[in-house]
């Protein structure tokens, strides 16, 4: 099949390349840090603060814990546990350079520097030690890393015994009349929005793709135990557009 094929969607018009080849990811939202942050709350309407809120909470954090908030980008759920007194300390990885530079202006902004340290770094290999953290957290970032199930054994390697895990993904709804809008607001409205925006049509074209052809969840959570997590569960927020995957280590 071709790009032009019907059979084929497209996404404002372009087909991108869904391969997650490290440098390729950490490229493209390198060139789009600047607006990242704007284009997560206009494209999602709002919806992308509940949805953190959602994750963090459900960590069920008392303040004292360590967490790791593995591809945080700009630092919004890191900054989140930390403004409400939820966590000790929070470790930020990520392998966006330009991504980090945005998250650090704003933790010096706050004052917050010192207690989220910020590291570039690949999930698939984290620089962490075994049995480290009391809990991770992956807001709308595992769909993009080369192999999730690399990075899922890494997550549970981290993590102590009993420590939570906490991770958001979009998803495509499956009620047919919502899945019909939201694909037809995916593949038109959200890469045409987002590339004039950002000015990387390329970039916002990709992220909707990646979402289609990202794991559905029921074949995520065994992703997950495979991993060796167990109480595994995946929850849909707003109608499905977005999963919120939870476990834990056994202890």
């Amino acid at each position: 099949m071709t790009a032009m094929d019907p059979g084929v969607p497209t996404y404002g018009g372009l087909s991108p390349d869904t391969g997650k080849a490290p440098a390729k990811i950490a490229g493209m939202f390198d060139a789009i840090a600047g607006r990242y942050d704007l284009l997560n709350h206009l494209l999602s309407g709002g919806q992308d603060l509940y949805w953190r809120w959602r994750a963090v909470r459900r960590l069920r954090l008392t303040g004292t814990e360590r967490v790791l908030d593995l591809c945080t980008g700009t630092c919004d759920v890191a900054r989140t546990m930390v403004r409400r007194r939820l966590a000790r300390r929070v470790l930020g990885i990520d392998f966006s350079a330009e991504m980090l530079k945005v998250g650090q202006r704003k933790l010096r902004g706050e004052g917050r520097a010192g207690v989220i340290p910020l590291v570039r770094g690949d999930a698939m290999r984290l620089p962490a030690a075994s049995g480290s953290m009391d809990a991770v957290t992956i807001a709308f970032g595992i769909r993009n890393v080369q192999d999730a199930s690399v990075a899922l054994a890494e997550v549970a390697r981290v993590l102590k015994p009993g420590g939570r895990l906490a991770i958001l993904e979009f998803s495509t709804p499956q009620q047919p009349a919502v899945r019909a809008a939201y694909l037809w607001y995916f593949r038109n409205v959200l890469p045409r929005l987002g590339g004039l925006v950002s000015r990387h049509g390329e970039a916002y074209a990709y992220l909707p793709a990646s979402v289609e052809s990202f794991t559905p969840p029921a074949q995520f959570v065994a992703q997950l135990e495979a991993a060796g997590l167990t109480q595994c569960e995946a929850v849909p927020l707003t109608f499905g557009v977005v999963y919120l995957y939870v476990a834990r280590r056994a202890a």
